[in-house]
């Protein structure tokens, strides 16, 4: 409860009013229905949480004030809304009354939102595979389904079962992004499967581009190396020295190698309410940043 003057009475009553209606309560020392009303009305502006403002005058201070509404009683309690009384009441009223003479003015309360579910998220592989490939079984012409299923595959090291079920949709990978970017993943798999040495195949490449920082066939050869073992970030670091070099090169290879890398990256997107956008992963925004820096610059 604020205590108003004639000093302040124009910005805590008049000004305030305007967007939040102003319970005034005059009242006096010397008077005991006012020491009994005055908690009661402190108790009902905590519940209601804001719908109103109280505000306290001592009558006896500000008899301007007193006049100016033509107070001849105490307590006396004046609601404003907009700058203008618009009700009010004489006497110590019992809580059920006050209530109700303020819910016939108030804007309602708002109505608490029910919480949100948290996504579900199961953490059990085989579970997901098994749940992947139930939705691929019932809809073979999910796209986004049959991705998350042969992502998941790939993921789980069983590139054989992955090439299995892209198999039906392998045709659309030249005008699908999300299969062209299965396509890129598997095609360094098999890459890696065909080298003499993979595992001291990252040493080579990188004695190869110590040499040449341009030699831009071995840090594409890093790059799906780097992305048969699902190192991610590393392989985007590598096609970005590319980019920054030469934006262009092998008709914007390392462009769209870049681009399947991060849509691999994605994680599925929770269902959220109509017309909302799903947070994207901190980590694949940042790279998708930076490709957009260098391509743009």
């Amino acid at each position: 409860m604020i205590d108003v003057t004639l000093a302040n009475f124009q910005e805590e009553v008049i000004a305030a009013s305007m967007t939040t209606p102003v319970l005034v309560d005059f009242w006096a020392p010397w008077c005991g229905p006012c020491k009994s009303l005055g908690p009661l009305l402190e108790k009902i502006e905590t519940a209601y949480a804001g719908r109103f403002k109280l505000v306290k005058i001592d009558s006896d201070q500000e008899q301007q004030l007193g006049a100016a509404f033509g107070i001849r009683s105490i307590p006396t309690c004046i609601l404003l809304m907009n700058g203008q009384p618009v009700d009010g009441f004489t006497g110590a009223l019992p809580e059920g009354q006050i209530k109700e003479f303020l819910d016939k003015h108030l804007p309602p309360a708002p109505q608490e939102a029910p919480p949100e579910e948290e996504p579900f998220i199961d953490h059990d592989p085989q579970a997901v595979l098994e749940r992947l490939q139930h939705a691929v079984a019932t809809n073979p012409t999910d796209e986004a389904a049959r991705f998350d299923y042969v992502k998941h595959l790939l993921a789980l090291g069983r590139e054989d079962d992955a090439k299995v079920a892209f198999a039906p949709v392998i045709a659309q990978s030249t005008t699908v992004r999300r299969f062209d970017a299965l396509k890129r993943w598997m095609d360094a798999i098999d890459f890696v499967a065909g080298s003499a040495d993979a595992a001291s195949a990252g040493a080579a490449f990188d004695a190869k581009i110590a040499a040449n920082k341009r030699d831009f066939d071995a840090r594409l050869d890093k790059a799906r190396w780097l992305m048969a073992q699902q190192r991610w970030t590393e392989a985007l670091d590598e096609l970005l020295e590319i980019l920054m070099r030469d934006k262009a090169w092998n008709d914007g290879l390392a462009r769209k190698t870049y681009i399947a890398i991060l849509d691999i990256m994605e994680a599925p997107k929770p269902k959220v309410a109509d017309g909302q956008i799903p947070p994207e992963d901190a980590v694949v925004a940042s790279y998708r940043r930076r490709l957009s820096s260098v391509v743009l610059s």
